[in-house]
């Protein structure tokens, strides 16, 4: 311990940080209250049968209890896993390895059968002698000690104790030591999901083994409760707004949820963390980010389905707003057992043991605005129609975390199809592999260069084939709840600044009967050509010169142009030209080029409806906002 706790200090001194006095006799004064016994990570013994009685009482519950005793039968005849890099990332056998202990654990705790536990015990004792488990990419890391601390603490009583030391061990060496090794241990200041999902892990590491090591426990729980605001402070505030997107809230969200549930459970205290402004709130920006046929607004490095989100059940428990859940009961219901992937599932059944669900009801919010780094708005008509509009509007910046250059664009459903959409992430290693410059947010980097992150390939404004300015920022400016009329306006002008005087768009559901996006172009002292462009999954056919026509699975939408200005109806491919790219079948860009004068202001509204008959516009100051 005492060569452990100078790497410590060397450490802390090496990053410029020294742990506060005060927060070390908080977290010392906390470990007087921990649960002596195994298991203290997030199910402690006995409630299984608060499990069992959901299973019992719900055949949602029934249907994923089964999926995971299925897919852990299925384990049983797997190999252990081996240390095998996909470029410079162990991470995809770190996940493995969580979801194969994690699911493997809760089969053992539920049913007592033996095999479950022999076979977790095989993938630990091989995870644990591994040379290393990445430290160079921490994340790596911060699951792998997550998983083999999860087998430890629930699996402690029926371990060997020749595995139980060579588990801790492992834990130590492999996990909490190299997380102070200054090479390795940045995410401490890190803004964004590695602080919740590293912190996580080694937090899961030293609680699992506290009794052994509660010197170094004392010191990893005192280090997380300082670094963790240093992510969850800016990515939360002021209204749960998270600033990197649909699938990286489930990522770094889920972690951070699992960090404040395990100390709560083994302290008793989660040390306040939870009251963070905002976080409390952003699981209603999840819940709203999803569109009525289960499409999320996937805008930057993110995925477009929704799946099961065990933090959900966290949230609607800790707040008491089983609506939350909506979305969550019909994922439940699928027996297709495609939720097995998960590789925290079992934590739904035990932050959902609680839950009751007679209680989960539509929201009555239909819209939800959220600021921040990344300020969006979404709007829809209704929570239960699978027709229902919904539109989902992006503004923020590109230099945020993950973020592309998509300021001011949009996702559009109807008619139970989605007509605007967005490409969303590209698989990292297959741009890491050709080369290039994928992580600098710099102006000329060549990351925007890449075909799915600059403007040209999202549903915005380009002007003069220019690159929107990594540094503008865009926040939702006003916007309308009325349920005849939602309204979401946002300013967009600096992330064209020194290309136009001003530009800003508006949203609004006329009716509930169609959507209208309104802009307002302002030209500096130069002749400006504008780019107004849509990518949609549809079959474009342009009509005339004021109307194109989508189609898609039967069905029919209408793009009616109006404005004064002179414009001219295009398509574009969707065919990227860089080998890097990936492709993009089944897509289409189509929209219009507009030549603006010197010092001019011009506006143009773009309807999206089903029949050929809209109302007049006025001017975006003029729409009726809160």
């Amino acid at each position: 311990m005492k060569k452990i706790f100078i790497l410590i200090l060397l450490a802390w001194s090496s990053l410029g940080w020294a742990q506060k006095p005060e927060t070390l006799s908080r977290v010392q004064t906390a470990m007087q209250s921990l649960k002596a016994d195994h298991p203290r990570l997030l199910l402690l013994k006995g409630e299984e049968s608060l499990i069992k009685k959901q299973i019992s009482n719900h055949p949602e519950w029934d249907n994923i209890h089964q999926a995971i005793i299925k897919e852990c039968d299925k384990i049983l005849a797997a190999a252990p896993l081996e240390r095998i890099k996909t470029g410079k990332r162990l991470l995809s056998v770190s996940r493995e390895c969580l979801r194969r202990i994690f699911q493997l654990g809760y089969a053992y705790r539920l049913t007592g059968d033996e095999k479950y536990m022999k076979r977790a015990e095989k993938e630990l004792l091989a995870v644990c002698a591994f040379s290393d488990w990445n430290p160079s990419h921490f994340l790596d890391v911060g699951e792998m000690t997550m998983a083999v601390a999860i087998g430890y603490d629930w699996l402690h009583d029926v371990l060997p104790e020749s595995s139980k030391a060579t588990i801790r061990e492992a834990i130590v060496k492999l996990g909490i030591e190299p997380s102070y090794n200054p090479k390795f241990g940045g995410f401490v200041k890190s803004d964004n999901n590695w602080n919740q999902v590293c912190n996580a892990g080694m937090i899961f590491g030293v609680l699992a083994i506290a009794e052994h090591e509660k010197e170094l426990t004392a010191r990893v729980i005192g280090r997380a409760i300082e670094s963790l605001p240093i992510a969850v402070v800016p990515s939360y505030k002021p209204d749960g707004a998270y600033p990197e997107g649909f699938g990286y809230w489930d990522y770094g969200t889920t972690f951070n949820v699992l960090l404040l549930s395990a100390v709560e459970k083994a302290l008793g205290t989660d040390f306040g963390l939870s009251e963070s402004p905002g976080f409390l709130k952003t699981a209603g920006f999840y819940q709203h980010l999803v569109g009525p046929i289960g499409m999320a607004h996937n805008w930057g490095d993110s995925g477009l389905k929704e799946g099961l989100s065990p933090a959900m059940f966290w949230f609607a428990d800790r707040i008491k707003q089983p609506s939350l859940l909506l979305n969550q009961k019909k994922l439940m219901a699928d027996k297709s057992a495609r939720y097995v992937n998960n590789r925290v599932l079992p934590a739904v059944l035990i932050w959902g043991m609680n839950t009751e669900f007679d209680q989960i009801k539509a929201p009555e919010k239909k819209v939800w605005v959220g600021q921040g780094p990344s300020p969006v708005g979404m709007m829809r008509t209704s929570w239960t129609d699978p027709n229902a509009i919904y539109v989902g509007v992006k503004a923020g910046s590109p230099y945020v975390n993950h973020a592309h250059m998509d300021v001011g664009s949009f996702v559009l459903d109807a008619q139970g199809e989605r007509w605007a959409s967005d490409f969303g992430m590209q698989d990292y290693n297959s741009l890491e592999t050709k080369g290039v410059d994928l992580w600098n947010r710099k102006q000329e980097s060549q990351r925007w260069q890449v075909f799915r992150y600059n403007n040209l390939a999202h549903s915005t404004l380009t002007f003069d084939g220019l690159l929107q300015n990594v540094k503008g920022y865009a926040k939702i400016d006003s916007w309308s709840e009325d349920p005849n009329n939602p309204v979401i306006i946002t300013d967009i002008s600096e992330v064209y600044s020194g290309q136009v005087a001003s530009a800003k768009r508006g949203f609004s559901i006329v009716n509930g009967k169609y959507t209208v996006v309104r802009d307002e172009v302002k030209t500096l002292d130069k002749p400006t050509k504008m780019r107004w462009n849509l990518l949609t999954p549809a079959t474009v056919k342009i009509i005339d010169g004021k109307r194109v026509e989508l189609s898609q699975n039967g069905k029919k939408m209408l793009l009616i142009f109006d404005t004064k200005s002179k414009i001219e109806i295009k398509t574009w491919e969707t065919k990227p030209t860089h080998d890097y790219d990936a492709a993009n079948p089944g897509t289409a860009f189509v929209g219009f080029e507009a030549e603006l004068p010197a010092n001019t202001s011009a506006h143009f509204n773009v309807f999206f409806t089903p029949v050929d008959k809209v109302s007049k516009v006025s001017e975006l100051s003029k729409w009726k906002v809160q």
